[in-house]
């Protein structure tokens, strides 16, 4: 195999849930698209670096200084629905019951993975509930261990300023990621959620 094409089916590899056949296929359509299609492709991908950054608010993705849903002036003000990853957003959004504002962590507390609350967007939360006057916080986090050590680790930073913790009901398959959820459970999952003590 030329060197250019090989190249180009390892770097698609590396891409998540891309192996080895769909890397051919790609590099094989691309080989095959209109000069026009391909520098289009390639303009998409380079702006998604150059455009896009963190919300300065909640840390979602933003072409902006705020995000859309931060901007958003019929968005409730008074309820947080935090999420580790950005991508959890939309799958929250596209079940139609949230209304709020989120704030994205960045991430799980992990120690076998080296992270810590400090790694997280976690002393932002705190100042935003306190500068935001939030009166809910609702923690959509995966349901698992670093999840329940994340949730942990908010439920006690914020009890002291006396806000309400909550948590997505268990309407959400234990091991499984957000992503992979359909809107129906997630929407079940938010409607249900419950105290954390």
């Amino acid at each position: 195999m030329i060197p250019p094409l090989q190249q180009l089916i390892e770097r698609l590899k590396a891409l998540p849930g891309i192996g080895q056949k769909s890397a051919e296929r790609v590099a094989f359509y691309l080989l095959n698209a209109s000069q026009a299609e391909v520098e289009q492709l390639a303009d998409a991908v380079h702006r998604i670096k150059s455009d896009v950054h963190r919300c300065r608010r909640c840390f979602n993705f933003a072409t902006d200084d705020l995000c859309p849903l931060c901007r958003n002036p019929k968005r409730d003000q008074d309820v947080l629905c935090v999420v580790a990853q950005p991508w959890e957003i939309l799958k929250i959004e596209k079940t139609g019951e949230f209304h709020g504002l989120y704030h994205v962590l960045g991430g799980l507390v992990s120690p076998m993975d080296d992270v810590s609350a400090s790694d997280l967007t976690i002393d932002a939360l705190v100042g935003r509930v306190q500068a935001e006057s939030v009166q809910e916080v609702i923690l959509a986090l995966e349901p698992r261990l670093e999840g329940d050590l994340t949730g942990m680790q908010i439920a006690g930073r914020l009890g002291p300023l006396g806000v309400k913790v909550t948590q997505i009901a268990q309407g959400v398959p234990v091991g499984r990621d957000l992503e992979f959820a359909d809107e129906a459970t997630l929407g079940r999952a938010l409607r249900g959620r419950t105290p954390v003590s």
